[in-house]
């Protein structure tokens, strides 16, 4: 559910204001952050994959890796 749904739906529910919810939300928000310690994050990891061997001799030359890619004959 999105932000402006989930105030919405509180807003219907409690006939309030939404200006009033935000601040509500805001104040409730920083007090959780500043009486607790921030949660330590594992650092993102992203597994390797072996693509098997490079297919063309560099790739420092564009238009020759294009010509290889699109199956014409590049001299």
């Amino acid at each position: 559910m999105t932000t402006w749904r989930a105030l919405d739906r509180l807003r219907k529910t409690r006939s309030a204001r939404l200006k009033d919810l935000v601040n509500e939300a805001l104040r409730r928000g920083l007090q959780e952050m500043m009486s607790t310690r921030p949660k330590r994050r594992e650092p993102f990891r992203t597994q390797a994959v072996a693509l098997g061997r490079l297919r063309i001799g560099s790739l420092d030359n564009v238009a020759e890796a294009l010509a290889i890619a699109e199956g014409e004959s590049f001299k």
